[in-house]
């Protein structure tokens, strides 16, 4: 053989080494780098100690280089035994090419709702081919100092929500929501999808626009733009131009009273705010009237079909359904919470108080994560015009509607 020959197999051999599983042992794949201490150290102990003859290795690569890679070593036939899972459309990708396997029969899949299914099934709803592990929650953050120092009450409607920002304005020492629309995908993920559910009814509403019975011009998905359209004077000088970066400098820093957040925020203000931080679901729009939090479904684990170690990989995903997974992750992953209908004891508060809205609200996930983003526009950077736009006034609440009502129709 040539020297540049040889020079050649080499890497083929090593990666067949380091990747293909070995009888007995499980190998997973995943976009999670940050979390290879965790599984290392916490989680495979864990999963060890209910059955220490499984061995169990974290593989996991960068995130923005996992599809393709998993994609490569899938088709080389080196991929691990267990895929770390997107949420849905990636996922089912996989799935109809024949690299996840259908795990419908398993038990633990009866400890998750439909919801958190939803992000790994079939359009029809009829076939699971991941496991649901975690998945991240929209609200808002405030300022408990700022909130005690005013004499504020935590909002709990529309109205109480206005009249707590004219307050802060009023006041003039505080800004009233740390927000800028530099970054579109803030106005679409973190506020249109999580004030939006109380107006169009979680899935009730997100069900319906998929299947056509609902419109984006229907008063139910305007209303959250109308709301948004009244933020604007409640907002920093040159909001504009303001990143997520600085929105979230604004609000450590204690110069703004209210953060509309997603759960994975905590961690970072955790570590940056020394000041006592709350948390509010999206205010309704009556007292009384029927609350829906977005409670988007994020990481699921499901199995490489070309496995060697498919009873142990099926033994993984059960127990990643256990109470014991479920409290572990949320415990350590903070803003990340277990999908499972398992009561467990969290540790930080904010978390607490984020998951404990599932006890009193309908869950839902982001209105155009299932389906809908199939078309030939790009559904997902048209909702993120359409939320900068009504925000900086530029856009009617209507007008930006209806817009996304024509890539729908199309």
């Amino acid at each position: 053989m040539k020297p540049f020959q040889l020079a050649a197999l080499v890497p083929l051999t090593l990666a067949l080494t380091i990747n293909t599983a070995l009888a007995g042992e499980l190998n997973i794949e995943s976009w999670r780098v940050d979390d290879k201490d965790l599984w290392e150290k916490e989680i495979i102990p864990a999963f060890n100690k209910a059955h220490p003859a499984i061995s169990v290795k974290f593989n996991p690569t960068a995130p923005t280089e996992y599809n393709a890679s998993l994609n490569t070593r899938l088709a080389g036939g080196t991929a691990g035994d267990l895929i770390t899972c997107r949420p849905f459309d990636i996922a089912l990708e996989l799935y109809n090419k024949g690299n996840l396997t259908d795990i419908s029969t398993l038990e633990g899949l009866k400890s998750f709702s439909d919801v958190a299914r939803s992000a790994w099934q079939t359009d029809d709803g009829k076939t699971t081919f991941c496991m649901p592990m975690a998945s991240v929650i929209h609200g808002f953050f405030y300022n408990q100092d700022i909130f005690a120092e005013l004499g504020l009450s935590v909002p709990e409607t529309e109205a109480d929500f206005f009249t707590v920002l004219d307050k802060i304005k009023s006041d003039g020492s505080y800004t009233p929501i740390a927000l800028g629309t530099n970054d579109g995908w803030e106005t679409h993920q973190i506020v249109y999808t999580g004030i939006g559910p109380n107006a169009w009814k979680g899935e009730a509403g997100r069900k319906a626009l998929i299947g056509g019975t609902a419109k984006m011009t229907d008063s139910g998905f305007v209303a959250p733009y109308a709301q948004m359209a009244k933020w604007q004077p409640y907002l920093s000088k040159g909001y504009q131009s303001q990143t997520y970066g600085d929105s979230q400098n604004l609000f450590a820093l204690g110069r703004a009273a209210i953060y509309p957040a997603g759960s994975w925020d905590i961690a970072y203000f955790n570590s940056n705010a020394d000041f006592k931080i709350g948390a509010f679901k999206p205010p309704v729009a009556s007292k009384g009237a029927t609350c829906y939090i977005s409670d988007h479904t994020d990481i699921g684990m499901g199995i490489n079909p070309a496995s060697k170690n498919r009873t142990d990989a099926e033994t993984l995903l059960n127990w990643l359904a256990s109470k014991a997974f479920a409290e572990l992750y949320t415990n350590k992953v903070t803003g990340f919470f277990s999908l499972s209908d398992h009561e467990i004891s969290i540790e930080d508060p904010l978390a607490a108080e984020m998951i404990s809205w599932r006890a009193d609200c309908e869950s839902t996930i982001r209105l155009n994560a299932q389906i809908l983003s199939r078309g030939r526009d790009d559904l997902e950077t048209a909702y993120w015009n359409a939320g900068q736009g009504v925000i900086n006034g530029t856009v009617t609440p209507e007008a930006a509607a209806a817009t996304i009502q024509a890539i729908l129709d199309k």
